[in-house]
C-alpha cells in the first residue's frame, strides 16, 4: 500500500499528515478541536480532504484518546470528547470515502516509534509516555497488542498506592497521579512552600508564590541548577522508574522507550528514571538481563505517523 493519511486528535487541534512507507510526512493539515462531538467529526473529515488534496491516499489511520474497541471501529469511551460508542470508523468513512482505521491514540504513537524511532530493532517494546497523565503501548513479537477488548495499556491507571491520590478516573492512587507532568508540578509547589529559599531559581520564574509554578518553569530552573526543582526531577524519575520495573515483570521487553513531555528533559531526567528502574528490578542484583531505557525519538509525530501506518496494514 501506498500513501495514507494519520490523523491525530488534541485537546485543542486535530493534525493530519500524509505519510509515505518509510514513516515520512509528506504533507499536513490543522485544525482547532471543536467543542462538540459532531464537530469533531466534521473536522477530522476536513482535515483529512486537506492534507490529500494533492495526494493519491489508500487509507486513513485515527488517533483517539479513549478506549476504542476489538474491531479498532467504535470509540467505547473518550474523556475529553462527549463520546460513548461513537461509531467513528463508519462515519468518517461515509465522508471521506477511504477506508479508515481507529486506534487509541496512545497504541498509535506506540507503534509509530516501534516502527520508525526509538524501537527499530526490536520485537518487544513498551512504551510509556509521561505527560499531563501516563499512557502507553505494548509491541510483543512485532504484533501491537491491544488485549481482548481492545483497551490494553492503560498504564497510568494500575493503582501502586492503595487508598491513595484520587484520579480523574474514579479510583486511587493511580501512577499517574504520582509519575506524570501534573505530579511533578505538585512536587514543586510542596517542595517550593517547605523551602522557598531553596527555590529561589524557581519561584523567580513564577510569579513568586508556589501555586504560581508550572512545569515549564520546573524544567527551566532545573537546567539552572535549582535544588528543589532538581529533587522534584528526581521524585517523578523515582516513581517512573518504579513502575517500569513493574512492568519488566509483566512483559520482559527487549527495551523501554520513554516518550511524552518528560522526554524532551533528557538525560536531566532518564538517567534517575534508569537508577530507580534498575533499583527496582526484580533480578537485577542476580544479573538479571536489563532492557535499556531510551528517549522516544518521533516527539510530536509519533500519533500521525504511527495511525498512518496501522491504516496501512489495515
Amino acid at each position: 500500500m501506498g500513501l495514507t493519511i494519520g490523523v491525530d486528535i488534541g485537546g485543542t487541534k486535530i493534525a493530519a499528515g500524509v505519510v509515505d512507507e518509510e514513516g515520512a510526512i509528506l504533507n499536513t493539515s490543522t485544525v482547532p478541536t471543536p467543542a462538540t462531538s459532531e464537530g469533531v467529526v466534521d473536522a477530522i473529515c476536513a482535515a483529512v480532504q486537506e492534507a490529500s488534496s494533492a495526494h493519491e491516499i489508500e487509507a486513513v489511520g485515527i488517533g483517539a484518546a479513549g478506549f476504542v474497541d476489538d474491531k479498532r471501529a467504535t470509540v467505547l469511551f473518550a474523556p475529553n470528547i462527549n463520546w460513548r460508542y461513537e461509531p467513528l470508523k463508519d462515519k468518517v468513512e461515509q465522508r471521506v470515502g477511504l477506508p479508515v482505521v481507529v486506534e487509541n491514540d496512545a497504541n498509535a504513537a506506540a507503534w509509530g516509534e516501534y516502527r520508525f524511532g526509538a524501537g527499530q530493532g526490536h520485537d518487544d517494546v513498551v512504551v510509556v509516555t509521561v505527560g499531563t497523565g501516563i499512557g502507553g503501548g505494548i509491541i510483543i513479537g512485532g504484533r501491537l497488542h491491544r488485549g481482548r477488548y481492545g483497551v490494553a495499556a492503560e498504564f497510568g491507571h494500575v493503582r501502586v498506592v492503595p487508598d491513595g491520590l484520587l484520579c480523574g478516573c474514579g479510583s486511587q492512587g493511580c501512577w499517574e497521579q504520582y509519575a506524570s507532568g501534573r505530579a511533578l508540578v505538585r512536587y514543586g509547589q510542596q517542595r517550593a512552600a517547605a523551602t522557598p529559599d531553596a527555590a529561589a531559581i524557581l519561584l523567580g520564574l513564577g510569579d513568586g508564590t508556589p501555586t504560581g509554578i508550572q512545569g515549564k518553569h520546573i524544567s527551566q530552573a532545573a537546567r539552572q541548577g535549582d535544588p528543589v526543582a532538581v529533587d522534584s526531577f528526581r521524585e517523578l524519575a523515582r516513581w517512573v522508574g518504579a513502575g517500569l520495573a513493574d512492568l519488566a515483570s509483566l512483559f520482559d521487553p527487549s527495551a523501554f522507550i520513554v516518550g511524552g513531555g518528560i522526554s524532551d528533559e533528557g538525560d536531566l531526567v532518564l538517567e534517575p528514571i534508569r537508577k530507580s528502574f534498575r533499583r527496582w528490578l526484580v533480578g537485577n542484583a542476580w544479573g538479571r538481563p536489563q532492557a535499556p531505557v531510551v528517549a522516544a525519538q518521533l516527539g510530536g509525530r509519533a500519533g500521525i505517523v504511527g495511525a498512518a501506518d496501522l491504516a496501512r496494514q489495515g
